[in-house]
């Protein structure tokens, strides 16, 4: 378990992440690789916010643009159209909800930000999709989640290569922290980007290894929910991968995560509170 104290300022309230906490993923895509589909109608969407805030998460992470690999580009129109639906009805549903929006885009930050009080900017690239997303970040003064990429969505598991793994994610997380804290930026987060430009052999090092980026004093998200580093490790699909997520979170909280990110709200709660009273013993 984490052993820092860190915390995350939003707006004006410190959330603590001395024990971890979850983030519930509210995916309003048609083809995300697991519950694609599931969450485009207005009462889905509310009973799917019920059922994370009910079950124990922190945060509700909010994502227009699937990720997985391959996936279609989508218009930055659609995708503010898309979450614009979303977060309305969220908000006037929840308004009291820690709300983060998955997005690489500096607009679409901007908008929903401003327009919708959402709390945390999660950005699968890194800062490397959009050139203006540092200093927007800056700007707005949000916490922001810095994840590591190889490629786009659309190429990143062709033929993932690294010279040195944990070398060249510290080198790219040195480097965009350094320009993210030009522009302003204070509240960070780290995301190895499990999936993301790595093989199955490249995750499960990074699982190992999340202490190596201790270095950077910062607090770790971990995203491994029903990924195909589980999935196909088993043998199974995606929706027989929950009892090898909650298997594979236990390492990662073991090994000093301070966020989970996950579909299965619940059950990570449970791990988290397992795995607490284990360091204590």
């Amino acid at each position: 378990m984490p052993l820092n104290t860190c915390s995350l300022n939003i707006k004006g309230k410190l959330i603590s992440l001395e024990n971890p906490v979850v983030m519930g993923i509210l995916n309003i895509t048609p083809d995300s690789f697991f519950d694609g589909g599931k969450y485009e109608l207005e009462k889905a969407i509310v009973e799917r916010c019920e059922k994370i805030i009910e079950e124990g998460a922190e945060i509700i992470d909010v994502g227009a643009y699937s990720s997985r690999p391959g996936a279609v580009d989508v218009s930055e129109d659609e995708e503010l159209k898309r979450l614009n639906n979303a977060l309305a009805l969220i908000r006037s549903r929840f308004p009291d909800a820690i709300l983060s929006v998955d997005t690489f885009r500096a607009n679409v930050s901007e908008r929903v930000v401003n327009d919708f009080n959402v709390d945390i900017i999660n950005d699968i690239s890194g800062g490397l999709m959009d050139d203006r997303m540092f200093k927007t970040i800056g700007k707005l003064g949000v916490p922001y989640i810095l994840m590591h990429m190889q490629g786009t969505p659309q190429n990143m598991q062709l033929n993932p290569v690294y010279n040195d793994l944990i070398g060249d994610i510290s080198l790219f997380f040195a480097s965009q922290l350094k320009k993210l804290r030009f522009f302003g930026a204070k509240d960070i987060i780290l995301d190895l980007g499990f999936g993301f430009g790595k093989t199955i052999e490249h995750n499960y090092q990074l699982l190992n290894e999340i202490k190596q980026f201790d270095v950077f004093d910062l607090p770790m998200l971990v995203g491994i929910s029903r990924k195909s580093m589980i999935y196909k490790v088993l043998d199974v699909d995606p929706q027989a991968a929950l009892n090898g997520t909650t298997a594979l979170n236990t390492v990662a909280l073991l090994n000093g995560a301070n966020i989970l990110r996950v579909h299965d709200v619940k059950e990570a709660v449970e791990c988290i509170n397992l795995v607490r009273q284990l360091t204590k013993a």
